[in-house]
């Protein structure tokens, strides 16, 4: 039977909190929902507390980088939280590092990563799109000279 993993929104961040050992159905479709509902939401984060969870099989690990790698395009980042060591330590012995993904300690901590980094993307300028491309003297119409 497949498990669905509640999602909630606590303002700007979604909380997935995975309490059992999921199945390869159960990661697929929390991946769907929870890609759609950081679009829906408009969320900024998502913090997958995994405190609950005693084992990660290879399959799982590489979906928690992949769950991190969609919420990043759709502009929310993610944080992992309340990893036990022996999940750790399976995941490195699996190989699978999760670049790119966020941990913390405890959901606290998750929250408080979220916010700071949340305030950093807020202090970093955006690109002048109203130069255009090239205009900078960067991208391809630059090295043509166009």
């Amino acid at each position: 039977m497949t498990e669905r993993v509640p999602i909630l929104q606590i303002g700007n961040v979604l909380l997935v909190s995975i309490q059992t050992d999921l199945d390869d159905q159960s990661v697929m479709l929390l991946q769907d929902e929870l890609a759609a509902e950081v679009v829906e939401t408009g969320a900024h984060g998502v913090v997958i507390d995994i405190t609950a969870v005693d084992i990660v099989d290879s399959f799982v690990g590489r979906m928690l980088a992949t769950i991190a790698s969609i919420s990043r395009l759709l502009d929310a980042q993610t944080v992992v939280v309340g990893m036990r060591p022996a999940v750790a330590i399976t995941l490195v012995e699996l190989g699978l590092s999760l670049g790119g993904v966020r941990t913390a300690l405890s959901l606290d901590k998750g929250l408080r990563l979220l916010e700071r980094a949340r305030a950093e993307s807020l202090e970093e300028p955006e690109p002048d799109a109203a130069a255009g491309p090239g205009a900078d003297g960067v991208g391809p119409d630059a090295a043509a000279g166009l």
